[in-house]
């Protein structure tokens, strides 16, 4: 079987709060991932919620990454969902880890589109 997409599911603990709590703060996160993953960006959108978190999706021609965040826990969710064979999904992953200085996490890995070769 062949995959058209490689999709990370993680869950980053332990993270600095006050970069959880900042739009500008996610987002150039999430812009630099996309970049480390070699991707290409067509847009970004970004909110942040009342009294904490952030919400967005960065749209990359090979699909999407997106996270929400509770800085109140110092946890962040994050889809790296990537198609085709260029893009280098465990890179964005490292950028993502470092930034947000996440002291341990869990993820999951999952093929998508299996297909017959």
């Amino acid at each position: 079987m062949k995959a058209l997409g490689q999709h990370l599911i993680l869950e980053l603990y332990g993270c600095n709060a006050a970069a959880l709590s900042s739009v500008t703060k996610v987002q150039d996160a999430m812009l630099k991932a996309a970049r480390a993953a070699d991707a290409t960006i067509i847009d970004s959108i970004f909110h942040h919620f009342k009294p904490y978190g952030v919400s967005g999706v960065v749209v990359i021609a090979e699909s999407h990454f997106a996270i929400h965040t509770w800085p109140e826990h110092q946890y962040a969710s994050v889809d790296l969902y990537t198609c085709g064979e260029r893009t280098r999904p465990w890179e964005a992953f490292k950028v993502v880890k470092k930034l947000f200085r996440s002291t341990h996490f869990s993820m999951m890995k999952m093929e998508r589109g299996l297909l017959p070769k």
